[in-house]
């Protein structure tokens, strides 16, 4: 289930509305969480084992690291102080917590990617027999990695002291479940709503705000998102490209995948809002960033800060040596490339933005880049950001080099590749993708323009709403991109 559908929108959100506030307190966390769990369920009911697996070690986890260090059972759940030592015991849990879960993202995530790169190698060894059976294959979870690293962020925030351990199993549940960013992010650390989840206040304010974002965003995922998919999925599908054909597709791509996926992000917020939960910014004009290392305050802020706080800090950050600091920025990155998927295009992803991380730390504030007129600056950075896509984009390494071959003019088009104009050059898609780009970087963003809400403000979100829909019933094309990460 999606939320950019008909049965989401007319039939199971209202109906988890009504059930939500029709219930007293005890009973909304629960109904949320029931909710959730078919919300999950709904394309493979099998993963439901899955999810529930995972909340129960990680709830037993939190509740040995609080409790260990506790006198009994308080009525309120304790906190650990952060400088107290901590025991054996409270180690153990912590590390069976993040076994577990690094554990399951590994197998389901790369077990075929492992599996791929092993018959590679025996192939190349002449060890036929020594490759394994392309019929063994996983299935990867829907949204294993955004609850994987949420539920991370509890035991590893109780265990530093940061937060106090959940007592109640459907509190917790729902936290780690709740449909609206379970599958897609953005990634909901347990520090930022533990005290929402224990008390929270339900305003028609905040409601009213909570649908503004949800129409913003599913008008930015529907009327912009699946257009410029449909014109990227034509250029990179296509066996030849020109070199503007090339291009033109790699801006379409670069405005799916932002729209795609802080449409999802703003549709999030929007539903947290009506259920009476405030989530915290996860995009910030990214495409206005004028550096890479801007960029990653802006891009999926969610992600980024949750690699800085939870691996590269602990990995020593910038606080030893400079080549130190360099190493921790690439290893970052690349881990956060192969988090979004496994494949050698991801890592190359990563590696690039660690590589103009690092660059732009060792070139420091007083180099020519900086001294560039600001236009150029986020020009420079949105071509870097362009480039790197695709990579994110192509299913190989040799698709990607192939392709951007096409965008440098390296590679001959064949005389077909003239045919792919017809498609992609309508008046439709080159307003789409125009007003996609006066989006990016002339209007204000969702999280701004939504602060207040004024008559002509609701109008707007209306229109769009009803805009949106009527797109659906007619457009075929609706995938979500972060899906499948």
């Amino acid at each position: 289930m999606v939320f950019s559908s008909h049965l989401f929108l007319f039939y199971f959100l209202p109906l988890s509305l009504l059930f939500y506030y029709a219930l007293p307190r005890r009973g909304k966390h629960l109904s949320l969480t029931l909710f959730s769990y078919v919300f999950y369920g709904w394309a493979n009911p099998k993963f439901i084992i899955l999810l529930l697996v995972s909340t129960w070690i990680d709830y037993l986890a939190g509740l040995l690291i609080a409790y260990n260090g506790a006198r009994g059972w308080r009525e309120e759940a304790p906190q650990l102080a952060e400088n107290t030592p901590r025991t054996r015991l409270q180690k153990m849990a912590l590390v069976v917590s993040i076994f577990s879960n690094l554990s399951l993202l590994g197998f389901f995530k790369y077990f075929n990617f492992t599996l791929d790169n092993y018959n590679v190698v025996m192939n190349a060894l002449g060890l036929n027999a020594w490759q394994w059976q392309d019929a063994l294959r996983v299935t990867l979870p829907l949204g294993i990695s955004f609850y994987t690293f949420q539920s991370l962020s509890y035991t590893i925030d109780v265990y530093r002291g940061d937060t106090r351990v959940m007592r109640s199993f459907v509190d917790y549940a729902c936290f780690v479940s709740m449909f609206h960013q379970l599958v897609a992010g953005p990634i909901i650390r347990f520090s930022e709503i533990a005290d929402q989840l224990r008390h929270r206040t339900h305003t028609l304010d905040k409601f009213a705000r909570g649908a503004a974002f949800f129409a913003l965003g599913l008008a930015m995922k529907v009327l912009l998102a699946n257009p410029c998919g449909k014109v990227a999925d034509t250029v990179f599908n296509a066996a030849s490209t020109t070199t503007l054909d090339a291009w033109y597709g790699a801006l379409a791509y670069s405005f799916q995948i932002f729209f795609d996926f802080a449409g999802y992000s703003e549709m999030a917020i929007g539903l947290g809002l009506m259920y009476g939960f405030m989530y915290a910014k996860n995009f910030d004009a990214p495409y206005r960033a004028e550096s890479i290392t801007d960029f990653w305050r802006r891009w999926h802020i969610s992600l980024s800060t949750w690699l800085r706080d939870y691996l590269y800090i602990p990995l020593g950050g910038n606080r030893k040596s400079a080549t130190r600091t360099y190493i921790n920025l690439m290893l970052v990155m690349i881990l956060g490339g192969l988090w979004h998927g496994a494949s050698w295009n991801f890592v190359v992803w990563g590696g690039i933005h660690g590589g103009a991380l690092a660059c732009e730390r060792a070139l420091g504030k007083n180099s020519f880049y900086v001294a560039l007129p600001r236009f150029f600056r986020v020009a420079l950075t949105f071509l870097v950001v362009v480039v790197a896509w695709v990579f994110f984009r192509t299913g190989s390494l040799g698709s990607a080099f192939s392709f951007l071959g096409s965008m440098s003019g390296l590679v001959a088009p064949r005389a077909e590749a003239a045919l792919i104009g017809g498609i992609i050059y309508q008046p439709y898609y080159l307003l789409t993708v125009l007003l996609a780009g006066v989006v990016v970087w002339c209007l204000p963003t969702a999280w701004d323009w939504t602060q207040r809400l004024t008559p002509f403000k609701i109008v707007v979100c209306l229109g769009l709403f009803w805009l949106s829909c009527a797109a659906l019933a007619t457009q075929a094309y609706n995938p979500f991109i972060y899906f499948i990460f």
